[in-house]
């Protein structure tokens, strides 16, 4: 859903820019995971590490079905559960599960794996020209020229870089998780068609608690993600 709050423009003066349709990009792992789960803290401890690397964007997306199970994962989203189906459905997956990881939209992988995990981040990777920058009370997301690009969501994904909570109940009990990059929100602005264009949101209407944006282009028919990038918002 394109959100009120976005405003779209044209942005010709991009077209200079376009050369960066071979620009590196950081790998983009996607880490399905819950406070109720008890074979979910070591895959947290991988995304913790991979968080730290400076060519993977790393983002943990807790899911609340884990909730019934007398623990509520106070970072449980219904968009996580979402996002997750959809990628169960794209890669013909019988079912969802945690700790589960998804390597830039493409590859499904056990989220403690940490071998087969660390393997598939080797290869180099380029992307679609895409930036974030901070414009007065505004975040603006721009993307570039790609001759033959397929149409894209534009997706603005808040985070919150880190988080310790003692855990009071559930198959977790007793335990004090340290988690990372929690996903906060996930908000589709728009679709890129490969030209240059601009989109501006509100910062007042990201989650107080995020401290950092994400901004992904998504292949609307794969999944595949084929730009990404980071920006730290303002305290």
């Amino acid at each position: 859903m394109t959100l009120p709050w976005v405003t779209l423009t044209a942005m010709a003066a991009l077209a200079g820019a376009a050369g960066a349709a071979a620009d590196p990009r950081p790998a983009v792992v996607e880490l399905f995971t819950s406070q109720g789960c008890n074979s979910c803290p070591p895959a947290d401890v991988l995304l913790g590490e991979l968080a730290a690397r400076r060519d993977v964007l790393a983002l943990a997306f807790h899911v609340d079905y884990w909730d019934q199970l007398r623990w509520r994962d106070r970072f449980g989203l219904p968009q996580s559960v979402q996002r997750q189906s959809q990628y169960a459905r794209r890669l013909g997956l019988a079912s969802v599960y945690t700790p589960q990881i998804l390597i830039d939209g493409r590859v499904d992988v056990l989220g403690s794996d940490r071998s087969r995990v660390l393997q598939l981040l080797k290869s180099p990777r380029s992307g679609a020209p895409v930036s974030a920058r901070l414009q007065g009370h505004e975040l603006v997301v721009a993307a570039g020229v790609v001759a033959g690009a397929v149409p894209c969501d534009v997706l603005v994904v808040s985070f919150q870089p880190e988080a310790t909570t003692p855990i009071g109940r559930g198959e977790n009990s007793g335990r004090t998780l340290r988690e990372f990059n929690i996903v906060r929100s996930v908000t589709t602005l728009g679709t890129w068609r490969a030209t240059a264009a601009e989109w501006r949101v509100a910062l007042i209407s990201l989650p107080a608690d995020a401290r950092s944006v994400a901004v992904l282009l998504q292949e609307q028919a794969t999944g595949s993600i084929v730009g990404a990038t980071t920006l730290p918002l303002p305290p």
